[in-house]
């Protein structure tokens, strides 16, 4: 991991510095909201990966900060407007934006991300990066969609658990990787294969997050323990948990993720189960071969420091504890 590591530590001022001259240019009542979020810590996996590809692909200009960071304010825009709709007390950490600036301000602040987003993505007067962030949008969205309308009639239903986790999360991370290749002006068959590798990394990811409710404290992923049952949300270590359980307990617990009725007692007594089935280490195993597909879709790429960077990038995924 440390070319990977490398990697991030010379590219991540220039990425940071970008977004953080963006978002001082927003109006004075969603910019403090929108430097909340943007410098809450994330990753910046997504406008790593736009630029992975397009340098792994040989585009050798500098100008791949407005596309590969308003990836970054695409994704940015989502967590404001979901902490909201969640309710949610932490992000990574800090108190929620709703929380610290109000209601109105965070759904605005998410707004102007998101037209942010957009109007940088078109600064390149490429059409395909253009269509291929309003479609990322758009499926990110139905993702949201997807999960709030499971969440009201809950059940052990995988194939739609994995329709929202592609929507919410596996999506954005495949059009950062397509925009990528898009500013390199890839061929269809490249673009395809760097967007099948960000599609398994993307539900790679938010398996292993999903098992991260179940088994890290909060001082490492910077929100409450069981957050997801609190919020009434299906996720692959409760469905494998309610797999193995009798009828009636299962009723019970579908009744009250739906009516969000957890008592402290239920909340601890789930936990206790989930980690003493290891339902979080099965999680991951899933999650692994999710990464082993996303490596396989590089073999067509050349050889060169992106192309270990993005494997690197790829097994990290299973490594992390936040």
């Amino acid at each position: 991991m440390d070319q990977l590591l490398r990697y991030f530590q010379r590219e991540l001022p220039a990425i940071n510095g970008f977004l953080d001259k963006e978002s001082d240019q927003l109006n004075g009542l969603v910019k403090d909201v929108a430097k909340h979020i943007i410098g809450s810590g994330g990753k910046r996996i997504r406008p790593m990966l736009t630029l992975l590809f397009a340098r792994a692909l040989g585009y050798e200009k500098d100008d791949f900060h407005a596309i590969a960071c308003s990836l970054e304010l695409l994704h940015s825009a989502t967590l404001l407007h979901d902490d909201y709709l969640d309710d949610a007390e932490l992000r990574r950490g800090k108190e929620a934006a709703h929380i610290v600036f109000g209601r109105t301000e965070t759904i605005l602040a998410g707004d102007a991300l998101l037209a942010l987003a957009n109007e940088m993505g078109a600064r390149y007067g490429i059409a395909r990066l253009s269509w291929l962030l309003a479609k990322g949008i758009m499926e990110t969205a139905e993702g949201e969609i997807e999960e709030i309308s499971f969440s009201k009639n809950p059940s052990l239903d995988r194939k739609i658990y994995m329709d929202i986790i592609i929507g919410k999360t596996a999506r954005l991370i495949e059009c950062a990787c397509r925009c990528g290749a898009a500013l390199a002006g890839a061929t269809p068959e490249q673009e395809d294969a760097a967007g099948e590798f960000g599609l398994n990394l993307g539900i790679a990811f938010q398996l292993v997050d999903d098992a991260l409710d179940y088994a890290s404290p909060t001082s490492e992923t910077g929100k409450p323990e069981g957050g997801d049952l609190k919020e009434g949300k299906v996720t692959l270590p409760l469905i494998l948990l309610m797999e193995e359980g009798d009828k009636a307990g299962v009723d019970v617990l579908l009744e009250a993720l739906k009516e969000k009725s957890f008592t402290e007692t239920q909340l601890s007594e789930v936990l206790t189960l989930v980690r003493e089935g290891r339902y979080s280490e099965k999680t991951r195993d899933e999650a692994a071969v999710y990464v082993e597909k996303a490596k396989a879709c590089l073999s067509g790429f050349q050889p060169g420091e992106e192309l270990e960077v993005l494997k690197q990038a790829a097994d990290f995924v299973l490594t992390r504890t936040k």
